[in-house]
């Protein structure tokens, strides 16, 4: 089976717009989604403290294969995020060390995988961004097929090339890249809410209150 590919023509963002969003946490921006644009829960960093932040270029690989992701790699351009619908399976890796060489060689700014990945000890040494559902030190064969750069769920979560990834401790966050002025703007007007209602507990002044829910009914 071939490994296919999409023709496609987003936007790049700049430099400084993609910085816009560097101290945004995706529960922030989920929220200004109205809770949606999140990937399963599994999906975590495999080193504690790991930010991710970069457009989307995705890969959806045959389970256990990636094949795909060789491909891919040199096709990415530096700061992009490659996402990759692995099928869940959790039983074998489809990335480990030798990818992550050479995804940093060619500047590629993280991974997220809805599959396994390994030799994590090298990822976490070499620093670069990685979440993943699962590790296993089993590895992956080649040959099988796959999709470069199509639409894709991905734990769940629609990705189109050119969509902002964020990802944190609490995991991924995926604006679609025609929402992203609106989502942002939303997102700085959030935080802004949440230091003033910060500032109020400091005072006194309870959540429950502002959000209208201190007074209960009684029950005789």
């Amino acid at each position: 089976m071939s490994i296919q590919r999409y023709e496609i023509n987003f936007e790049s963002l700049s430099v400084d717009t993609l910085t816009a969003w560097r101290d945004l946490p995706p529960a922030i921006v989920s929220d200004c989604m109205n809770r949606t644009g999140v990937m399963a829960s599994a999906i975590k960093p495999v080193a504690a403290g790991t930010r991710m932040l970069g457009q989307a270029r995705t890969v959806t690989c045959m389970v256990g294969d990636n094949g795909a992701l060789h491909a891919a790699l040199g096709l990415l351009r530096p700061s992009e995020i490659l996402v990759v619908d692995a099928g869940g399976f959790e039983d074998t890796a489809v990335w480990g060390g030798i990818m992550t060489r050479a995804a940093i060689k060619c500047g590629i700014g993280g991974l997220v995988v809805d599959g396994a990945v390994r030799d994590v000890a090298e990822i976490r040494e070499l620093g670069f961004s990685c979440f993943s559902r699962a590790i296993v030190p089993a590895g992956p064969h080649k040959g099988f097929g796959g999709v470069i750069d199509g639409p894709i769920a991905c734990a769940g979560c629609p990705v189109s090339p050119g969509d902002i990834v964020i990802g944190d401790d609490d995991g991924i966050c995926v604006v679609p890249l025609q929402r992203a002025a609106e989502i942002h703007a939303a997102s700085l007007d959030k935080v802004a809410q949440e230091k003033e209602t910060n500032l109020q507990t400091a005072d006194g002044k309870l959540p429950a209150e502002s959000l209208g829910l201190a007074e209960l009914e009684i029950i005789d």
